[in-house]
Formats: structure tokens, C-alpha cells, sequence
């Protein structure tokens, strides 16, 4: 393309609450940004695709950025009259959280390691003491001073050693989700010499706590090679242990709980394979567990002389087996819990005494314990039916105690230590919620819409106040619907700012999700992806029908695959909603999912589909937001991005909004605001992530009236 084709118009300035794409409207700020354009030609199974935006992916093209800073400051120009809001939104959030805290601490060995954040500092600090004495606090990493004189900061996986001496942390500077290894000495304060470039984020000690694991990124940012690393040695040192040519699979280090085993754990979305070695001995050969069989998944868990699988091998919900650590492939696989349609196991976690199951039956999670001694089990009790629960770390293997979060959407973040012998609860901590936050006050429902093909879609919501079904309210939907990932229902203190001004939060848990079980996962991908824009219409329309909302109130959101969600169901039903608010959305799905160069894209194959099949590419082009832009009426629109983000690349969601621009008929607001320096999580601060968060419900609040 042209330099003269692909400079930026300034037709000149326009309004901040009435602009299209094709009018110019008297005002005083920055004009509406219109993104030149310059045809790409690609033909794919006969069809020639022409893709006008496709420039935009050149992020070392100066123009670029400045199209790019142009709509961000479009967008600060047409906010400009929320500026009032989104501070008073920004100090109402602000307000709620309890900004000197201390996290739970966690017993390992002799130490309790904990976190403390403190007033005015945007990150925590990492601390331990003995268990046997008060003694001093020891900071064995303080984030603050690591993150002076970068505009983003994030430290990925950290690990001590087992012997208590050093600090294996990995950390990213951009938001591109590539780290670089630190090893500290924590006896002296100091970094050793060597530094390890380009590795994933969670690095693995060896029991001789000089034996360091680690995995390296291939072009595509996937975790592809495991080496191991000597203390004291450089990079270029480092040994080979493993490499895995197949681009649709990831690769992890971890040491069992036991402390026994060092687990290789490699996997597609839908396939998986395990191998081991002694942690021990880490020179030695890891053996498989498994070899891998397309569609089957398996997880490990170690105690003594077997090892715990959760597979779903001939059991869709998947199943609990034994295998002897001596010969662990599927012919010495005995069962140990049998399989069971009706309940989704999430997981297992092997303590000295106790085994610890992740269940998963109508959409709720359970844990279920089980004693190694008397064969015993039961149901942990949960004081709420709708409710959210995630084990903690639990690193210590000889506990009798186990760690969980619990939540709900009027309960804050708890930490729970529950009794595996006593079966007793224990409240450790719950989140401090401020501004005199009464949970009385607000009131949580479980609904079900009925899809199209007759399904029951669950609806969590909270509001302030009872629900009244004859006196529709503002309502803010979200939705996921992807990976066999589940949006449960947890409590945010942020949305107090739009429950507090009567507006409904709730979570539509559409199929693709994983909340009914594997079924509902595979309901909602490949082939049948469109099952999750319909479930979620259905969600809507549901709400509108039981008179709690009207299309005129309805808002909803959504962030990465849950992005597009949102576009996918604009393009279908526009009319349903009077704004929209798109995170980071992967919205263009065809272009992304035919170029193999760009992480993820490979290994999505089994999300998606793989384009170069004629019947994957026909479906993929029927519902991609980018790809189905048509000359219509749609809702206000808040689209962001981040520059680094490799998940979903910032030119996704800035095509889309420039496709928009140039095709849409209404004159609703169209937004696009990009995070110039962080990736695909936003701002890592957490004052400047609340920054972010005040702009967003602004935006929200605005286009409802509330503002």
C-alpha cells in the first residue's frame, strides 16, 4: 500500500456524543478517526477475501501507532464529560479495598510465606518468617522496587527452593507473556550472574535445590522445549531434557506434593500425556505415564507407591483411577471412583491422609474427601447453594488441613482451612470490603433461559434489593462460552459501583463453558460454536421476557473469546441491546485461525477448527464479527486492546472497530482504547487496573442514563 493511502483523515472535529462514520459535527476536541483503507487480497477454498484493515498489523509501521493514539485520545475526547464520574467511581473502588493488607500465610516447612501490600503502592511484597518464632519479617522479593521505570510489571511464577535458600522467579516488562528467570540468593539478598531468557512463567526445583527446570518459548510464545539448569551455570550450559514438535501442544514443569516426583505435563486442548522422574535424582529420564490418544485428557496427582488419574477415558465427565508408579500406563489403570454422567471431576489433590476431589454437578462445584485410612468419604458443606470454590496451593503433603477459596456474588473472597480429619471449618480471612458493604442488601438468583434447541441455560444474577419482575432495570449480561472454561459466580467489589445505582449484574454460562460438565463444552465448539451466541441471546431475551430488563437497558460484556461472544451476537441480534462492552476481543477469527505464525493459532485448531478444511472455514467465516459486519443500526460500543497482548493481538479488536466505522448506519458511540504499554490483562497496577475499570463503567453508566 501506498504512504498516501494510508494517512491518517482529519475531517474534522466532532461532536462527543453524535458521530458516525461518515459526518463531521461541530465541536472542539479531535476528529473521528477513519482508519485509510488498503485492500488485501487473499483467496482461501475459492473465495477471494478482501480484507481492508489488514495494515493495521504492522505494529513497526509509525502510522500505525498514530492511528492507534489517535483513537485513544478520540476516545478520552468523547469520555471527556465522564471525567467527573470516572473519578468518583475511581475513589468508590478504591475505597473498597483494603489497601494495607496482609494475605493468609502459607506454611512450608519452618517458613510461613506470605504477602503484604501497603497504601499507595501498586504491587505486593513477598515475605516469610519461622513458624517456631515471632522473629523478624524476612522480603525476599518486593515488587515495587523491581517494577521502577517500567509502565507494566508482572512477575509470572515464583519458586523457592527446597531448601529455603534461593528464589527462582520469572518476570514480564510488557505484557507480552514472555519472562525472563531470576534466581536470588535469599541468604544474601543478591541475583545470581545468570539470567534465562524467553522461558513460559513457572519454573520447577529439583529436590537437590541446584537443579533448576524450566520451559522455553518457541516464535509463536508457545512452551515447546524443557531444559534443565545447574545453579551456577550459564544459559548456554543448560540441558535438552525435552522438545515437543507438535505445535498444537503445551508444555509445564511441576514437582508433586509429595515432593517425590518431577511431572512433565504435555497438552493440546483436547489430548494430553504425563511423564515423570524422580525429584530426586533429576539427571534421570523421564518416563511416560501414558502415550497420548486424540481426545483423551488425564491428570496426576502422587502418593506413595500409585499414582491418582482423573481421565476421561470411556467416561465423558471423567472418571478416578490408581496406577502403580511402577507401571502406570492404562492396562494397570484400576478404578476409584466410578464413573458417574451426572458429575464433572474437575480434579484431584493427594494429601498424606486424605484425598481431595474437584467436582462439578448442576453447574455448581463440590469437593469430596476421601480417607486413605477408613475408605470414608463425604461432601464438604458449603453454606450457600450458589456459590464458588478453588483450592488453594496446599503445598504442605503431611496437612490435615486443606485450603480453599470460597466465594458468591454477595459474599466476598474467603480463605477457608477445613479439617479433613474433623470435617470443621475455619475462616481465615474474608476479603475487607469498604464503605459499609452489608451483603443483606443484596439478593442473588440462579435463572434458566430456554435456548432454541430446547436447553436450559443457567443465569446467575445480584441486585440491590429484591428483584421485581414488573419494574425492568438496568442489567449488565456477561458471558464466556469457551475452552471448557467456567464463569462462576464470585464476588467482585468493583460492580458494588453499578449494583449500588440498581443495575443487575449477571452471567449468562453458555455452552462452550464447561459448567454443566464436558457435554456442555462440546456443545458450544468447532461445529457447533454458534450454540453459544444463540444460548446467549436466549439469555437475554429470557431477561427481557421476565419484564427485569428492556432492550433500551440491557448491556453487556465480554473479554477475549468472551469478545467474541459479544461480537457475534451484535451482528445477529443488534437490537437487543443498547450498548456493549468488548475487552480484548477475538473478533477476527478467520484471518487469525489461517495464519499458523501467531500463538495460539495451532494449537486452537481444536477450539475452533482448522481453516484450511473447507467445511471448518465456511463455518468460521459464518460467524465472525469481523468477517460479518453488515451496514446496520448497532448498540454503543466500547472496544479495548492492549499493544503487547499475545493472546489476541491489538490489530483484532482495531480492524474491527475501523470495519465498524466505515460500515455501521447509527450514530451510537464507537470507542477503541488501547493499553499502549501492557497486554492482554490490561494495566498490571492495581490502581491504575482500577483506573481502567472506572473508565469502563463510566462508559456503562453514561449510556444508561446513570451518570
Amino acid at each position: 500500500m501506498s504512504k498516501s493511502r494510508r494517512t491518517l483523515a482529519w475531517p474534522g472535529p466532532a461532536s462527543p456524543l453524535a458521530a458516525s462514520h461518515n459526518e463531521s459535527v461541530p465541536g472542539t476536541g479531535p476528529s473521528l478517526p477513519r482508519a485509510p483503507v488498503a485492500p488485501h487480497v487473499q483467496v482461501v477454498h475459492g473465495e477471494t477475501r478482501i480484507d481492508n484493515y489488514h495494515w493495521l498489523r504492522n505494529r513497526s509501521d509509525p502510522e500505525v501507532i498514530a492511528y492507534l493514539e489517535a483513537e485513544n485520545r478520540y476516545a478520552d475526547y468523547v469520555m471527556r464529560h465522564t471525567e467527573g464520574l470516572q473519578e468518583q467511581l475511581y475513589r468508590e473502588m478504591r475505597g473498597r479495598i483494603q489497601e494495607t493488607d496482609l494475605s493468609v500465610p502459607e506454611r512450608r516447612d519452618h517458613y510461613l510465606y506470605y504477602r503484604r501490600i501497603e497504601s499507595g503502592r501498586q504491587y505486593p511484597v513477598f515475605c516469610r518468617r519461622l513458624t517456631s518464632a515471632e522473629g523478624d519479617e524476612e522480603i525476599i522479593l518486593d515488587l515495587n522496587q523491581l517494577a521502577v521505570g517500567h509502565d507494566y510489571f508482572r512477575v509470572g511464577g515464583w519458586e523457592v527452593s527446597p531448601d529455603h535458600r534461593l528464589l527462582a522467579y520469572t518476570v514480564d516488562v510488557s505484557g507480552s507473556e514472555e519472562f525472563s528467570l531470576f534466581i536470588k540468593d535469599l541468604q544474601s539478598g543478591t541475583l545470581l550472574p545468570e539470567t534465562i531468557l524467553q522461558t513460559s512463567n513457572s519454573p520447577t526445583w529439583a529436590n537437590d535445590s541446584r537443579t533448576l527446570f524450566y520451559c522455553v518459548l518457541d516464535g509463536s510464545r508457545r512452551p515447546y522445549r524443557l531444559y534443565r539448569h545447574q545453579v551456577g551455570t550459564s544459559q548456554q550450559d543448560d540441558v535438552l531434557v525435552y522438545i515437543e514438535p507438535d505445535a498444537s501442544f503445551y508444555m509445564e514443569i511441576s514437582r508433586t506434593r509429595s515432593g517425590d516426583f518431577l511431572l512433565l505435563d504435555l497438552s493440546s486442548h483436547t489430548t494430553s500425556e504425563v511423564w515423570f522422574t524422580p525429584a530426586e535424582q533429576p539427571t534421570q529420564p523421564f518416563r511416560l505415564i501414558q502415550p497420548r490418544r486424540p481426545g483423551i485428557e488425564y491428570s496426576v496427582t502422587h502418593h506413595g507407591d500409585r499414582f491418582f488419574i482423573t481421565t476421561n477415558d470411556a467416561a465423558p465427565n471423567f472418571r478416578l483411577v490408581q496406577a502403580p508408579v511402577a507401571h502406570p500406563s492404562h492396562e494397570h489403570w484400576a478404578p476409584v471412583l466410578p464413573y458417574r454422567p451426572e458429575v464433572k471431576l474437575d480434579g484431584a489433590d493427594a494429601f498424606r491422609g486424605h484425598l481431595v476431589v474437584q467436582e462439578r454437578k448442576a453447574g455448581l462445584r463440590h469437593l469430596r474427601v476421601i480417607d486413605f485410612a477408613s475408605g470414608q468419604e463425604h461432601l464438604i458443606p458449603f453454606p450457600e447453594s450458589v456459590c464458588t470454590v478453588r483450592p488453594h496451593a496446599n503445598p504442605e503433603f503431611d496437612s490435615k488441613t486443606f485450603r480453599f477459596g470460597y466465594t458468591s456474588l454477595v459474599t466476598p473472597n474467603s480463605v477457608v482451612d477445613y479439617d479433613l480429619e474433623q470435617q470443621t471449618w475455619t475462616l481465615r480471612k474474608q476479603t475487607h470490603v469498604g464503605g459499609g458493604y452489608d451483603p443483606s442488601q443484596y439478593q442473588s438468583e440462579r435463572l434458566l433461559a430456554t435456548a432454541p434447541d430446547g436447553t436450559l441455560v443457567p443465569i446467575s444474577l445480584v441486585s440491590r434489593g429484591p428483584l421485581n419482575r414488573g419494574r425492568p432495570r438496568p442489567v449488565f449480561l456477561s458471558g464466556y462460552g469457551a475452552y471448557g472454561l467456567t464463569y462462576d459466580p464470585a464476588f467482585s467489589p468493583n460492580t458494588l459501583s453499578l449494583l449500588d445505582r440498581g443495575v443487575i449484574v449477571a452471567i449468562a454460562h453458555v455452552r462452550g463453558g464447561e459448567e454443566m460438565g464436558r457435554p456442555w463444552y462440546e456443545a458450544g465448539r468447532r461445529l457447533a460454536k454458534r450454540t453459544s451466541f444463540t444460548d446467549f441471546i436466549a439469555c437475554a431475551e429470557h431477561l427481557i421476557a421476565e419484564r427485569l430488563t428492556t432492550p433500551d437497558q440491557l448491556v453487556i460484556n465480554g473479554g477475549s473469546a468472551g469478545g467474541l461472544l459479544i461480537g457475534a451476537v451484535l451482528n445477529l441480534r443488534p437490537d437487543l441491546f443498547l450498548a456493549a462492552l468488548a475487552e480484548v476481543p477475538f473478533v477476527d477469527v478467520v484471518n487469525t485461525m489461517l495464519d499458523p505464525s501467531l500463538p495460539l493459532t495451532v494449537i486452537e485448531y481444536d477450539e475452533w477448527g482448522n481453516p484450511s478444511d473447507p467445511e471448518a472455514y465456511a463455518y468460521i467465516r459464518s460467524y465472525s464479527p469481523y468477517d460479518n459486519v453488515e451496514p446496520k443500526g448497532y448498540p454503543h460500543l466500547l472496544i479495548t486492546a492492549g499493544l503487547n497482548d499475545p493472546r489476541v493481538a491489538y490489530w483484532e479488536p482495531a480492524k474491527w472497530a475501523a470495519k465498524l466505522r466505515a460500515t455501521k448506519t447509527d450514530q451510537n458511540r464507537l470507542l477503541l482504547r488501547t493499553n499502549m504499554d501492557a497486554g492482554h490483562g490490561g494495566a498490571s497496577g492495581r490502581y491504575d487496573s482500577l483506573r481502567e475499570t472506572a473508565f469502563k463503567y463510566a462508559f456503562v453508566l453514561d449510556v444508561l442514563g446513570l451518570g
